[in-house]
């Protein structure tokens, strides 16, 4: 019989925590003209971890689910592909970014560290089982992002938007602490799956249950920056140096999202509480819908714009939870990952036209792009008819999965509210698209990124065309995720 380490479904967060105390120390020896070793480093980490990875994903089989720590942490085909993808994806940031720190004095170790130390909380939630694990891997990334909007320790504006994200996660990482409480009042147990098998025994009528559920999803709500939980998420959008905006934007909403398929849909989703949540999650995605897209098209600052595009998508990855079942979850799944690619794609591209004293972060800014370089204009366009749901970008089928499954699952009033504010959405978009298009340049500077930046862009904005016109791979993928997990 083969012999299996106890541990080893968590090698992956083991060799990530070892690596962060690597670079911190590593760092203390390398010169700031040298700061490119501590950068490779990370990016060497990353890339080891996703191999950790897919090693262990192969070597348990993990369409089998395995547990360690007593329980406490799982190891299934969702968490495999969730951390890929997270890995990746801060490998991506980090390449997007390599510039513009430096050019703002940002480009230490201490950054670097929060990101592998963000990074390894991400992969706490996305493994989670018990819900102390959860919290742990949650208060993990929220510390690190705190400190990574503050870390521009000279900009006003970004200590304003730590403070601002600081204090708000506080009031909601206590009002998920006080559910979690609740829910252990009421049930006896820690552990998600013997929730699930309390409440399946003795019944939702607890009320005590209840009451726990509405804090435990007001505390879902802020992390996802659903509304009306919304009101850090434009502050710290704008405030934040735009590198963390982008880290902020986009990775974290993965484990986000495989924060409320364990804990509500492994922990809670029994038929007779499920009404519950669905109830109240369909009310934040159509105020998400409203309040996101209508917002938006008052803003002049494109990261805010991006904040607002931010709650609304939120609306939409909640109406795919709402759904419920197989289909209901997977396409929630392909929708967050879309929306991950297509969030690196636009951010990335401020970062592109920023430079050292200028912040590319108006509208203004983005007027003539084709004229000064016509394919960076065609990937920007690519990425806002993705987001705004053009075919064939990956955003309309993203979308169109997602309708698709609240409709069979007889919601029919949310997919008309969803494709209504969907049509409002898609004028900030299509008015970027007209800037860059129809309006002289406002500035004439040539835009000549880092090569490993500008092939990385174009990957990005390929990838929203290919996975628009095969989105099945993806798909299957999202739906053998679910189903392996539930």
């Amino acid at each position: 019989m083969q012999y299996i380490d106890p541990l080893w479904p968590a090698y992956p967060e083991i060799f990530m925590l070892a690596m962060a105390c690597v670079i911190l120390l590593a760092d203390l020896f390398v010169r700031d003209e040298h700061r490119g070793i501590t950068y490779m480093l990370t990016q060497l980490s990353l890339a080891g971890c996703a191999v950790v990875i897919w090693m262990t994903a192969i070597y348990l089989n993990t369409g089998e689910t395995m547990h360690t720590f007593s329980g406490m942490y799982v190891a299934d085909m969702m968490s495999d592909v969730l951390k890929l993808i997270t890995c990746f994806g801060v490998m991506s940031i980090l390449v997007y970014a390599r510039d513009y720190l430096a050019a703002r004095g940002m480009f230490r170790g201490e950054f670097f560290a929060l990101v592998l130390f963000a990074a390894l909380g991400m992969m706490v939630m996305i493994s989670a089982n018990h819900l102390l694990t959860l919290y742990l891997g949650l208060e993990l990334l929220s510390l690190s992002l705190y400190a990574m909007v503050a870390l521009q320790r000279d900009s006003g504006t970004a200590t304003e938007a730590a403070m601002k994200y600081f204090v708000l996660g506080a009031l909601a990482s206590g009002m998920l602490l006080y559910g979690m409480s609740m829910i252990y009042g009421a049930t006896g147990s820690l552990e998600i799956t013997r929730i699930a098998s309390v409440i399946a025994d003795d019944g939702a009528k607890n009320l005590v249950l209840v009451f726990g559920l509405v804090f435990l999803v007001a505390g879902i709500g802020f992390k996802l920056g659903a509304v009306p939980f919304h009101m850090w998420l434009p502050d710290v959008y704008h405030g934040a140096p735009t590198a963390v905006t982008l880290f902020i934007g986009s990775v974290p909403k993965l484990a986000a999202f495989a924060f409320v398929i364990r804990l509500l849909v492994q922990g809670l989703g029994t038929e007779e509480i499920q009404g519950h949540w669905q109830q109240m999650l369909a009310v934040m995605a159509v105020l998400s819908l409203i309040v996101g897209n209508i917002t938006a098209i008052a803003q002049t600052n494109l990261k805010r714009m991006l904040a607002y595009s931010t709650i609304s998508h939120m609306g939409f990855l909640l109406i795919g939870i709402v759904a419920g079942g197989l289909n209901g979850y997977a396409s929630s799944m392909f929708y967050v990952v879309v929306y991950v690619l297509m969030n690196l794609g636009a951010f990335g591209m401020i970062m592109l036209l920023s430079r050292q004293g200028f912040e590319a972060e108006n509208l203004e800014d983005f007027k003539g792009l084709n004229q000064r370089s016509p394919w960076y204009a065609f990937l920007m366009l690519l990425l806002m008819f993705s987001m705004a749901g053009v075919p064939p970008t990956v955003g309309f089928y993203a979308k169109f999965a997602v309708l698709q499954a609240i409709v069979e699952a007889g919601h029919v009033w949310l997919a008309v509210i969803a494709v209504v504010f969907s049509l409002i959405g898609a004028f900030y978009y299509l008015r970027i698209v007209k800037l860059i298009y129809f309006d002289e340049p406002a500035d004439t500077a040539i835009l000549a990124p880092r090569t490993d930046a500008g092939l990385l862009m174009s990957l990005n904005g390929i990838a929203v065309l290919a996975f628009g016109v095969f989105p099945q791979p993806l798909m299957t993928l999202c739906a053998s995720s679910i189903l392996a997990s539930l």
